[in-house]
């Protein structure tokens, strides 16, 4: 699909380009899977602030999604694909055979019509979700499981998909989108197919009001601050900082590295780091 783009009648339409929504169906969404959503302020229960650049926004429903997909063995028929302001992602509303319905990532292709099934004998088809024993290796897979039972928790922005890799004895290997190599128990389990909506990244917001109704504040640099408020802070005229880019609290924020998890290390073939250019 390509990206729309303005003529330059104001400063806010002058770099702003927009995806045509002709392939999100414009229909309101099942109210049994939407609950309501508190807006985001970042401030605990003190008052205080907790993150910074965080708040306002427009209101939004949050949509309740099947990361697990569970209901193994009912074909479900894809009746609409919709938007969700909660993600980058849109969503495929699934109406199962036996009645039920439900909202699942869209992977890229999926028109309406479509019918998809999970389980252990679900074909390798678009859509499908199965464990990752029962998918051949190369297979390109996104939602993937972390944790048996838990649901799909990897792998599930607009654009993103993952490839199997390898198996080997309880373990599969499977690449990320990083470049990052894992091991996933073979049990846990992934949708084929890569997740839809790839164009997002090359769409331009156009003006600061839109990253507002996103609930995204404006960004101070610590260089133009005080140094009561940065480290960063202070200094007669415009200057650079005078030492290693550092968040208000020191810590360093370029090239340092915040991975603590030592428990999973030893799931990680091959770090990111080193992933091939």
């Amino acid at each position: 699909m390509t990206i729309k783009s303005y003529n330059p009648t104001s400063p806010g339409t002058r770099f702003r380009t927009v995806k045509p929504s002709s392939e999100v169906t414009k229909i309101d969404p099942l109210k049994s899977l939407t609950e309501g959503k508190k807006r985001i302020s970042a401030r605990n229960n003190k008052g205080r602030i907790t993150v910074r650049r965080r708040g306002a926004g427009h209101k939004r429903l949050y949509r309740i999604v099947d990361f697990k997909r569970t209901k193994d063995g009912v074909p479900a028929t894809v009746a609409a694909i919709e938007y969700d302001p909660n993600r980058n992602a849109h969503l495929a509303r699934l109406h199962y055979h036996d009645g039920e319905k439900s909202y699942i990532i869209c992977p890229a292709g999926m028109s309406i019509g479509d019918t998809v099934v999970s389980g252990p004998n679900a074909d390798i088809v678009r859509g499908n979700n199965l464990p990752l024993i029962n998918i051949p290796v190369g297979t390109i897979i996104h939602n993937v499981e972390l944790n048996l039972g838990k649901g799909g928790q990897l792998v599930r922005g607009a654009g993103a998909s993952a490839q199997l890799v390898a198996k080997e004895g309880n373990y599969a290997q499977v690449r990320l989108p990083s470049g990052e190599v894992r091991r996933i128990h073979i049990h846990c389990r992934a949708t084929i197919g890569m997740v839809g909506n790839s164009d997002y990244e090359n769409v331009s917001l156009g003006k600061a009001g839109a990253n507002r109704w996103r609930g995204k504040r404006p960004k101070v640099r610590g260089v133009v601050m005080n140094p009561v408020d940065h480290p960063m802070g202070g200094g007669e005229g415009r200057t650079s900082g005078g030492r290693h880019p550092c968040s208000p609290w020191g810590w360093k924020t370029k090239g340092y590295k915040t991975r603590k998890n030592k428990r999973t290390e030893k799931f990680i073939v091959r770090k990111r780091s080193n992933k091939r250019r």
